[in-house]
């Protein structure tokens, strides 16, 4: 069987259907996101045409974000990805990473889970390993500065109230939001978070600071209840 004729490049699709006129003709937003990645491959395999093996990659991905999880030997086991193309991927990958956590440089109030959850998401994007953000607030909860003061492997505890509080005092900090990731993407609180959270509060009480919340990030596609993080707070736990 010949399977010369599905290898098709973006150049030898039929004018109407390439993604690169309708990007022309409609902009970017009118790409699907399987078009959006031919437009970086260019090209597919002897086996798929380059929609088809976009939209492949998607799929196991699970999302477009899903990507930014993936690694050079990730991409590299797929027929028609080179290394070259690979490590553009890669490069683009991280551009989009670095886009999103200047946006979330910037310095709102954190005045609820839904708040620090929207703040801190482009930062946990993509992390296969847990990470520990402490956000130092101001009497009014606007943001003094956000760092990530802990990282390890999935599933751990990483969070200790004397990393987390010494954060606050050294930025005079008046109140505090905590959160970390899990990187399965499902949010639900394990027993360890449970119990760092209760030690958190009460040291929190001790140094007479405000603790309002500790936020576990996740997706929301994985989230049982669809939010995407899981707020202490809002459980009524702090």
């Amino acid at each position: 069987m010949d399977h010369s004729a599905n290898r098709l490049s973006l150049r030898e699709m039929v004018a109407t259907e390439r993604p690169q006129e309708r990007l022309e003709r409609l902009g970017p937003e009118a790409l699907s996101d399987s078009e959006l990645l031919a437009m970086i491959l260019r090209s597919g395999s002897r086996e798929l045409d380059v929609l088809s093996l976009s939209s492949q990659i998607i799929t196991e991905a699970a999302s477009l974000s899903g990507l930014l999880r993936w690694g050079l030997p990730d991409f590299l086991r797929w027929r028609g990805i080179g290394k070259v193309k690979a490590l553009q991927l890669l490069t683009v990958m991280e551009m989009s990473r670095r886009i999103l956590n200047q946006n979330a440089d910037l310095k709102p109030c954190l005045k609820s889970g839904a708040d620090i959850y929207n703040y801190l998401r482009p930062r946990a994007e993509g992390l296969n390993v847990e990470k520990v953000w402490v956000a130092s607030l101001d009497s009014k909860h606007r943001l003094i500065e956000c760092r990530m003061i802990t990282s390890g492997i999935a599933n751990a505890s990483l969070i200790h109230p004397r990393e987390v509080f010494r954060e606050a005092v050294r930025a005079n900090a008046a109140a505090v939001a905590v959160a970390h990731n899990h990187p399965s993407g499902d949010p639900s609180p394990s027993t360890p978070d449970i119990q760092s959270t209760r030690l958190l509060r009460e040291s929190a009480r001790v140094l007479d600071l405000t603790l309002v919340d500790h936020v576990i990030l996740g997706h929301p596609g994985i989230d049982p209840r669809q939010l995407g993080y899981y707020s202490f707070y809002d459980a009524g736990l702090i």
